[in-house]
Parts: C-alpha cells; structure tokens; sequence
C-alpha cells in the first residue's frame, strides 16, 4: 500500500494552478485537494548508464540510507496523518472508561449505604467484562486502523458516528449525575444494569457503523472510467456509494496497481517522429492571383510532398519496430545463455567441495554483466531506461536464480511495462496529485459527475455513469415441447 498525505488549497492558490480557460470555467467553484506520496529521492539516478560502466564484479556491496528516508511524518504532515488517530484514542478512552467509572463511583463515595450484590449482579460483572472486551476490539479494527491517506474534508459519516457517540455518552452522564450521583441510589444491581445498558448501546452504535463505513460501498452502483490524458490508457471500474474525495482515493490506488507506468520519454519520441513527419508538408494558396496552371502544378507537388511524409512517417514506424524487435531477439539469447550457464555452475557446485561452492547471489552478480549490454540496449530502444535501476536487476535476478525460475519469468518485467506500483516511488513521475471538482469533494458521486486528479506531467479525467437497473424475467418452456414423432417408411433404407 502506498501512503498518501493531502493538504487543501486556497480558492485563489487552486485558480492560479488550474487557470480557466473561459468565464464559465472561472465563475465555478472548484474544489482543489493537493495529494502527495512521501519524500521520495530525487530522480536522477547515479545509475543511468549502468549498462556501459559495467565491467567488472565485486562479491560485497554498501547500502546507504538517506535522511529523507529516515525522516518521515515530520511538520504539519505528520500532525494530519496522526490527528484522526489521536481522535479516535480520545473517544474510544472515554468510551470504554465510562462503564467502569459507573461501576466504580457508587463502591467509593457512599460504599457502607450500598445494597448487597447477589448472584445476578455478579453475572452482569461478567457479561459487562465480556462486552468490553468485544468493544475494545471492534474500535480498533475499525477506527483505529492506520489511515490511507488525509482527506482534505472531514468525514461526513465518521463525524457523525463521533458525534452520536459523545451524545450518547453524555446523556448517560447527564442521567447518571441526576438520579445516582444526587440521589447516591442504594440499589448497586440498578446501577450495574445502567452500565450494561450502556456498553449495549454502545455496541449498536459500532454496528451502525460498521453499516455506513463498510457494508454501504460494497454493492456496486456506479461505474467509472480513468482516462490518463497522454497516452488515452482508459481502465473501468464499479464502485459503490462514497463521497467524491473517497472515490478519487480509490481511483489512485486502482491506477497505481493497474495502470501501466506512465514514459514520458517514449510519448515525447512519438511526438518527434510526428513533428518531422509535418514539416515535410507545405501549405499552397491555391487561391491566389496567379494562373491555374500553376496553381494546379503547385497542388500536385504539394499532394507529392504529403505523400512522401506519410511514406517517412511509415518508414520510421517500421524501422522503430524492427529495432525493438531486433533488440528483443538479442536480449532473450544472451538471458537464456546466462541462465543456462548458472544451471551448469550448479551441476559443478553438486561435485565441486564445500568451499568452492559459489552462493546465488554471487552468482547473480556473476552472470549480469554477460546480460547488461543488450537489457541496456533494449531498455533504452523502448525509453524504459529510467524506470530500471542496476541495483533492481540484480535483485530480480537473484530472485529468479533462488526461486528457480525460468529466463521467461525474468525477461516478463523489462519486456512489457508493468503497473505503476511496481517500481519504486522515485520512478513513478508523479510527485503531487490534485483533485479539482466542481462539486463538493463531501458530497456523494452520482451519474453525471466528472472531476480531474492532476500532477505535474498528465491527468485522469474521471467520469461516472450510473450501473443500469437489470430486470430478469422468467420463461417457462413446456418439456412436451420437445417432444417429437419420426415416422418411418418401409421402402426407405432407414
């Protein structure tokens, strides 16, 4: 799971950001949510051109922890990833120590005037013991979880489930001061009764929660489509009822799990190849005072001229192609002669003593440099270079060569992009993310409702469309039905 901390725009800071593009667009009000992953290292690796510095291999290795690593949480972050957890400690205290208060309070202030406790008072004791317990438990697996993120807005539902419960435990402080404190009731079962009482009121009040903070957004009700606006990589998904900031939280964790890993460098290569392909074209006024002879004859150069960049254009496509695949071809040959070199060390190691016997890892560090020189090459062929550390191939490939997999099951993560969140947060190019919706990020989603989650290099353009209500109809099919007669002829050969 990945850690997201959330801080709230101003008004006016949110319109200098996302400036409108027409007066329509500036008289809405917008709702900006800044969304931020942890302190990540910057990208610039030492280890860009792994594949040419490459030449030699050590059996020892350092590892170094920077302090942006070490510190984390620190400043007003912090203070709002912890504030809802201090909250919810201060509530679920008062909630489990106002029972034992009322049990406690008539025992020490008016103990000689007490009536006796019999056996029924006694098993209250053990089923109030037991219902705390069951209480203490539920309140933290639900509210005391570490938060996913900091959400820009309070919670409607847990602010009311917080309220209700401060209600709930005043009125039965109120109550109690009046007719027990006061009155210093000499009836201790009644008053054991008036605890078990409340921890049962309690316990409904969790359950109530458990309803609106879990059970409501399981059903689908709405289906979304995530448009990433560089590339158009589009994904659908059905979610249930929630709030606007809850569905962009879901959003983000869908699309750092499912969305391949967003390549500036292979879309600005698209772009380049386009840009060439345009300036070979020229624009002609065919209109102009000038016979039509030579208008006609500067028409039919210009169509040759869009001809020709279209046939470049092509040319460059197929020749990126077969780079790629050439590419491709060299890399799976050399992985697969380096993988068949291990497994014919391992037939040695079998014989060799114990002292000659090289472990994996050494042996991973062994067999890379025959591999770098043509990962390189591909990687960089396919503008995948940054995505890919020498220190994460070699981890790769020692846990390839421990697990005893196949040069296949190597190759599978440098062959094809893979989702977002399996690289590490310094190579995901996406530092901040922005929620701008015309709505209120509290109110819930329905059919209809578009919004944005920007950051610094795309977008995904959200929208929501209603799941359609399915009526299914029954229709009975008689079994005589198929029922039919074949009536033979003597003459016939059947």
């Amino acid at each position: 799971m990945f850690i997201m901390y959330v801080n709230v725009f101003s008004r006016d800071r949110s319109h200098e950001r996302h400036k409108p593009s027409s007066s329509k667009d500036s008289s809405r009000s917008e709702r900006s949510v800044v969304i931020n992953p942890p302190d990540t290292p910057s990208q610039d690796s030492p280890d860009d051109n792994w594949g040419e510095t490459t030449t030699a291999v050590t059996g020892t290795s350092e590892l170094s922890v920077s302090q942006e690593e070490v510190v984390v949480g620190a400043g007003p972050r912090g203070f709002r990833r912890y504030l809802p957890l201090a909250v919810g400690s201060c509530v679920g205290l008062l909630v489990l120590a106002t029972p034992l208060v009322f049990l406690l309070l008539p025992a020490v202030i008016w103990p000689d005037r007490l009536q006796a406790c019999g056996t029924a008072c006694e098993g209250l004791f053990l089923s109030i013991s037991f219902k705390l317990l069951i209480l203490l438990v539920a309140i933290w697996a639900l509210f005391l979880r570490p938060g996913r993120a900091s959400l820009p807005r309070v919670c409607v539902y847990r602010a009311f489930l917080t309220t209700l419960t401060l209600l709930l435990t005043m009125s039965y402080w109120l109550f109690y001061g009046v007719r027990i404190l006061d009155a210093q009731d000499e009836d201790y079962h009644g008053i054991v009764q008036f605890a078990v009482s409340l921890v049962d009121s309690q316990l409904f009040v969790h359950y109530l929660a458990v309803v609106l903070l879990e059970l409501r957004q399981l059903q689908p009700c709405y289906s979304i489509c995530v448009i990433r606006s560089t590339d158009g990589e589009t994904r659908h998904y059905n979610i249930g009822q929630l709030s606007i900031q809850r569905a962009a939280l879901s959003i983000l964790e869908y699309y750092y799990r499912d969305f391949p890993v967003h390549n500036p460098a292979l879309l600005s290569a698209a772009k380049h190849r386009a840009a060439k392909h345009l300036a070979g074209l020229k624009v002609y006024n065919v209109d102009g005072a000038q016979s039509s002879n030579g208008n006609q004859s500067r028409a039919i150069a210009a169509a040759k001229r869009k001809d020709s960049a279209h046939s470049e254009l092509y040319y460059e496509e197929a020749d990126y192609e077969r780079r790629v695949r050439k590419r491709r071809a060299r890399l799976v040959v050399a992985v697969e002669e380096a993988f068949t070199h291990v497994r014919r060390m391992k037939k040695e190691d079998e014989i060799a003593t114990p002292s000659d016997i090289m472990d994996v890892r050494e042996a991973a560090l062994a067999i890379f440099p025959s591999m770098a020189r043509a990962l390189q090459k591909y990687l960089r062929t396919t503008r995948r270079q940054h995505c890919h550390s020498m220190e994460s191939i070699q981890k790769h490939l020692a846990f390839c060569l421990i697990n005893n997999m196949s040069p296949k099951a190597f190759l599978e993560a440098y062959l094809a992009p893979g989702p977002t969140l399996q690289y590490g947060p310094e190579r995901w190019m996406a530092d901040q993310w922005t929620l701008v919706s015309e709505a209120s990020v509290t109110s819930g989603i329905k059919e209809g409702t578009e919004f944005l989650l920007k950051c610094l290099d795309f977008s995904l353009a959200v929208t929501i469309k209603s799941i359609p209500y399915i009526r299914l109809t029954e229709k009975y099919i008689d079994p005589k039905s198929h029922k039919f007669i074949l009536l033979l002829q003597s003459e016939t050969s059947v």
